[in-house]
């Protein structure tokens, strides 16, 4: 059994994080992400350390190795190993990778002196590990038990069921940090003895990749996009980025994107993959959408953010969220912003960078569209990045580990007394 020393015996605080997913991976999803941005912007004086999954055929199980990531050297340890097919939404497994994951743990102990979780799952077998645990609460839950879609989520078959099993190990928790304002108070309402330790979180966004670029700049990579495209060279560009997943809602913004008349020239890009995709081809086909909309597929990360920074707006039509990352990383780049009116988003849109729908159908989202497009002049970048700086992820994920230090150096004190 591997038992990560204590910090008895160690000169720095060491924190464990604990996902499902291959941090080398081609996924860029809003929670691998924050985790991605978490080790970047973690200070020297601690040692990190990612508990997730491998690739299949070239990372050792249950082993832990000295790798890179995001510039920063970290100990990494692969409960099971995926090909890339099985990760992809064409070859699901019939056993959930959360269940999967967590069975890994039975008989195991990665425990260390902070414990960083992004589902709650796997502390069904962490209960009694030492150390400071946090979870993080990446969407309102409430509203994806609630929403009409039947695969938006695994525990939606049986909510009841989940809300005790969240009951049974939320306890455990020293921190509970929601990116919503709406699932803090839930938090606080459902569990009111633990309600000093749920706290609001901001999502972050990193500014040395999503930035806003000169006007020159942006007018030049939107003519080269076109110009590749084989589109008129006024075109601009309405930008989706996300999972084609029934929580995004895909469908809906290809059917406001038909009503869109014609004269204003625009087309729409789609990056992403999911389970969706046939669908929305098959809609775009219907729709006879065809030559006014791109299917990218999947893409890293530098060409996401080279996709903002050409982009006239950014589009959301979420049925649910947290705090959206990708709303985040638009409006870093100086690009407006429209979306349906869920998660954090409402709380911090300004009137200069973006529109809300007043409904979340394909009509609202069509004249929200309209007005962001036909209007540039009242959606300036300048607004656009001065919503996105308190999110800066530097400044905010420094906050956290400074937290966590005093807290390491007060056991420490506590110890020596």
């Amino acid at each position: 059994m591997q038992v990560i020393a204590r910090k008895a015996t160690r000169k720095s605080p060491v924190l464990t994080i604990f996902y499902q997913f291959n941090p080398w991976g081609n996924s860029i999803g809003g929670i691998q992400t924050v985790i991605r941005t978490f080790v970047k912007y973690a200070p020297p004086t601690f040692d990190i350390r990612l508990v997730g999954v491998g690739e299949q055929g070239s990372t050792p199980v249950h082993t832990w190795q000295e790798r890179e990531l995001e510039g920063r050297q970290i100990h990494f340890l692969s409960l099971f190993n995926l090909d890339e097919r099985n990760v992809n939404f064409r070859s699901r497994s019939r056993i959930p990778h959360s269940v999967r994951y967590t069975a890994a743990l039975l008989g195991r102990d990665y425990s260390s002196d902070f414990l960083h979780f992004h589902r709650i799952e796997p502390a069904a077998l962490t209960r009694h590990w030492p150390g400071v645990k946090t979870l993080f609460i990446h969407n309102d839950i409430r509203q994806q038990m609630q929403t009409n879609h039947r695969n938006a989520m695994l525990w939606q078959q049986w909510p009841g069921a989940y809300y005790l099993f969240e009951r049974a190990l939320v306890g455990q928790f020293n921190h509970i940090y929601a990116c919503n304002n709406a699932a803090v108070h839930l938090y606080q309402q459902l569990y009111p003895r633990l309600a000093a330790r749920v706290q609001y979180y901001r999502n972050t966004v990193d500014k040395t990749v999503f930035y806003c670029p000169s006007l020159q700049e942006r007018e030049q990579q939107r003519r080269l996009l076109s110009t590749r495209l084989n589109l008129a060279e006024q075109t601009r560009f309405v930008l989706f980025a996300g999972r084609l997943h029934p929580q995004k809602d895909p469908l809906l913004l290809v059917q406001a994107f038909a009503i869109l008349p014609p004269e204003l020239k625009v087309h729409l890009l789609i990056a992403g993959e999911g389970e969706l995709q046939q669908e929305l081809q098959e809609e775009i086909v219907k729709l006879n959408l065809q030559g006014q909309v791109t299917l990218l597929g999947k893409v890293n990360q530098p060409e996401l953010a080279a996709l903002y920074r050409l982009a006239s707006v950014f589009v959301l039509t979420s049925a649910y969220e947290g705090l959206p990352l990708a709303v985040l990383e638009a409006l870093a780049s100086g690009t407006p912003v429209v979306s349906t009116r869920t998660g954090e988003t409402p709380n911090f849109l300004s009137p200069a960078s973006g529109e809300l729908t007043t409904e979340r159908t394909a009509e609202a989202v069509a004249a929200a569209l309209m007005r962001v497009i036909s209007s540039p002049e009242a959606y300036p970048s300048s607004a656009c990045t001065e919503v996105a700086r308190p999110y800066e992820a530097e400044s905010v994920v420094q906050s956290v580990f400074a937290d966590m230090w005093a807290c390491w150096e007060g056991s420490l004190i506590g110890q020596a007394r």
